[in-house]
């Protein structure tokens, strides 16, 4: 079985930053198919455009762009690539960084599939920052994925608690979120919205109103990756009911305008 050293990926990188524990890549991925590997150091992968099949020993994913992921060091898998571009930002962290900062890497066992709309956002913030090019490029990423850690230990926590509601919800919000209304989703839910409103933070970590516009916001950010859609394409496709609001949305998330963050894309 292959292992792929540290920086390395199955395809053409736009752009690789080394930093003293982190290395970032932005990849094209070239190969219709990559046989079994694993890669010597922890790794996340957000796939910015296109499709990719992934599989390791205990599940698989179909993943979609705004797909994110996170493979534990040596976590052996393999990859199959439908004929579309597919492009993917990889962010390597090495076992210096987790001791640097006190994170425990034994907590994060195996192959995460990371559908949470804020550990996406995050990464959306951490590929900006990668962008940035500047002496606080590093530091801004470190504290990032401190966060988003943080994050995904919150996540592993309460999902072992949620009621059959909170699941059935979340991945009803995941799928492609409408204008749903409080009554609506207490109906479908079969819970009184007074219930809804009061726990949906305890399980989902922000308000149900802002976790609806983070799911918006997070697929707005990777078609504006694709560059195929006019930005009032994208603000309707991503249900704004105006390029005002989508604007004003998108820069509360990520602290820049969608026609700034084109520029670094």
């Amino acid at each position: 079985m292959n292992q792929l050293k540290k920086g390395e990926y199955y395809g053409s990188h736009y752009q690789k930053s080394v930093f003293e524990n982190i290395i970032v890549t932005d990849t094209e991925y070239t190969h219709p198919k990559v046989d079994w590997h694993y890669h010597q150091n922890p790794y996340f992968t957000f796939l910015l455009q296109g499709q990719l099949f992934e599989a390791n020993k205990k599940e698989s994913y179909h993943l979609e762009q705004g797909g994110l992921l996170f493979h534990n060091w040596q976590d052996a898998h393999y990859n199959i690539k439908p004929p579309v571009y597919t492009r993917g930002f990889h962010v390597e962290l090495n076992e210096n960084w987790f001791k640097k900062f006190d994170i425990p890497l034994l907590n994060f066992e195996g192959s995460m599939n990371l559908k949470n709309p804020l550990a996406k956002s995050l990464m959306g913030k951490i590929f900006l920052e990668s962008k940035a090019n500047d002496q606080l490029m590093s530091l801004g990423i470190d504290s990032l994925l401190i966060e988003l850690f943080s994050l995904i230990g919150d996540i592993q926590k309460i999902s072992t608690k949620k009621p059959d509601w909170a699941n059935k919800l979340q991945e009803l919000l995941w799928e492609e979120p409408t204008d749903f209304s409080l009554q609506d989703l207490s109906i479908t839910l079969g819970i009184h919205p007074v219930h809804l409103s009061r726990e949906f933070s305890r399980y989902f970590g922000t308000s149900l109103g802002n976790y609806i516009r983070l799911v918006r916001v997070n697929k707005a950010f990777c078609l504006m990756a694709s560059h195929k859609f006019s930005l009032t394409e994208i603000c309707y496709q991503c249900g704004f009911y105006d390029q005002s609001h989508f604007i004003s949305c998108f820069k509360r998330v990520f602290q820049t305008t969608p026609s700034k963050l084109l520029g670094k894309m």
